[in-house]
């Protein structure tokens, strides 16, 4: 359910009468076929099946079940039933993993957050083989991994005992993002992501094409501080339940980046279908979602993103189940400034009229706008800027994220999250203006026409560029820069003002 794993029992009872199997629980149809690979299984594994009626029992009985990882524990519950197996020996275990009709145990998706749930159960977890890196990712859980039913009954005959799992290289390489240093000038829109980074808002960067914005926007994950365990083992859990991304062990430890096409329907970007899947906000979740060129996005699939950008999370509401995958996670979003993208350049190359520059913008609706933190520009770079020699003392990503991880631990000393994530009481807290600061705003608003909530966000930003500078209180010129990250406020007709 999400990525939450609650406790299913597998209870088997046996009674005279024509042989029968009859499965109940709310099974779905893969669960319901695992009764023909038991079958098969204990056969080919030299077991004997009963003869009588079988009745399996998958409670809760209100909980859908799906998929093949209920396999292992029938089986295992059949054998117990008809004593085969010493019923008391299933006791302290956790069972998952799907049987080919060999007996062999096949690897299931979603384990991470099963050994999360066998963890705080304070039981071992049997499992497949193949899945048993994946959940080795979990302290302070037991793991006896295994290939075979038959090695399972031994192990729980006392036989063949399975060895605890032990991870080859428990020391994982460290997180490699692209380098902020490869991105030539662009010093403004550098300082943006800095702002950005250190106070988890969110971005829109603004440009003609091949100026740079999505190569800023690659970077943006190697300027966050590091994930702690918690974090991401919480994003690994849903890339473990997702069919989309594969989930890999060893790049745990990396804060996701996400680049949905602008083709993706409302579906990819948060999730759904009849089993709910996590979407692409969720698998940016305490990383980066990036969507290029944002007006080309459907209005409708854009306008899904207003509630999980405040919330943090997405409900998906089906007939008979709904699930909630975090989405805390960080947006930046690229744009050209027009239709033909050189609206403002030097060259002189745009010809688009007002009203056409009217209704390009138009297509990213007010409020979804407002939510936006900080509109950035990023013009067209000289081309003795790009040809020329590599210039000296460029900062690179670590530099910068080493004044990132101090702000945002001043930030979660004084509030406990991100500058991004305070609320209105929070604000009024921490968020206080001397006299030339109100007088700053005041002139702000009555000039750009704000609303309350990006009048609340220009006063985060600029929480987070004081914090950036270790400086206690709010100044003008805090203020200021805050202000300038408003750029679409000014007018969505400007000819690159």
């Amino acid at each position: 359910m999400g990525i939450e794993a609650p406790a299913v029992t597998v209870e088997v009872h046996l009674s005279g009468g024509l042989p029968a199997l009859s499965m109940v629980g709310l099974p779905e149809l893969a669960v319901k076929e695992s009764k023909d690979r038991v079958r098969g299984a204990l056969l080919n594994a030299r077991f004997r099946f009963p003869d009588g009626r079988v009745t399996i029992n998958l409670a809760p009985a209100d909980l859908p079940k799906e998929g093949g990882r209920f396999d292992l524990p029938i089986a295992l519950g059949i054998l117990g039933a008809t004593g085969q197996l010493a019923a008391h020996a299933l006791g302290g275990y956790e069972f998952v993993g799907e049987l080919a009709l060999s007996g062999e145990l096949r690897p299931v998706n979603g384990v991470l957050p099963v050994a999360v749930a066998a963890r705080n159960a304070g039981r071992e977890l049997v499992l497949p083989r193949e899945n048993a890196p994946e959940a080795a990712l979990v302290s302070g859980l037991s793991l006896r991994p295994s290939g075979h039913l038959l090695e399972v009954c031994g192990h729980l005959n006392g036989a063949h005992p399975l060895a605890p799992f032990a991870a080859d290289d428990p020391a994982l390489p460290e997180p490699r993002y692209p380098d902020l240093a490869e991105v030539r000038g662009q010093g403004h829109a550098k300082r943006a992501l800095e702002v950005a980074a250190a106070g988890g808002h969110s971005l829109l960067l603004i440009g003609p094409p091949g100026t740079g914005k999505s190569m800023l926007a690659n970077r943006l994950p190697g300027l966050l501080p590091p994930l702690t365990e918690a974090e991401a083992l919480e994003t690994a859990a849903i890339r473990s339940v997702s069919d989309r991304d594969p989930f890999q062990p060893d790049r745990w430890r990396e804060r996701p980046f996400r680049a949905p096409h602008h083709t993706a329907s409302g579906v990819a970007l948060v999730g759904g279908g009849s089993n709910p899947q996590p979407g692409e906000i969720s698998l940016a979740h305490q990383g980066v979602l990036f969507l290029d060129e944002l007006p080309e996005f459907d209005r409708k699939v854009l306008e899904v993103l207003r509630e999980p950008l405040e919330s943090g999370h997405i409900h998906i509401s089906r007939a008979a189940r709904t699930a909630r995958f975090p989405a805390r996670f960080q947006l930046v979003a690229a744009m050209n400034p027009c239709p033909c993208g050189y609206l403002g350049d030097s060259s002189g190359r745009c010809h688009c009229a007002a009203d056409q520059v009217a209704r390009y913008r138009g297509r990213i609706s007010g409020p979804l706008l407002d939510r936006i933190d900080m509109h950035v520009e990023v013009p067209r770079l000289p081309l003795a800027q790009l040809a020329g020699p590599t210039p000296e003392g460029m900062e690179t990503s670590s530099m910068v994220a080493g004044r990132v991880a101090a702000a945002r631990g001043l930030q979660l000393a004084r509030a406990g999250g991100p500058n991004s994530a305070l609320g209105t009481r929070e604000i009024e807290r921490d968020c206080l203006l001397d006299a030339a600061g109100r007088r700053l705003i005041e002139q702000a608003l009555a000039r750009l026409a704000l609303s309350a909530r990006a009048y609340h966000r220009i006063l985060k930003v600029a929480r987070t560029i004081a914090d950036l500078q270790d400086a206690p209180n709010i100044d003008s010129t805090h203020l200021s820069e805050a202000i300038g990250y408003r750029r679409l406020d000014r007018g969505a007709s400007s000819r690159g003002d």
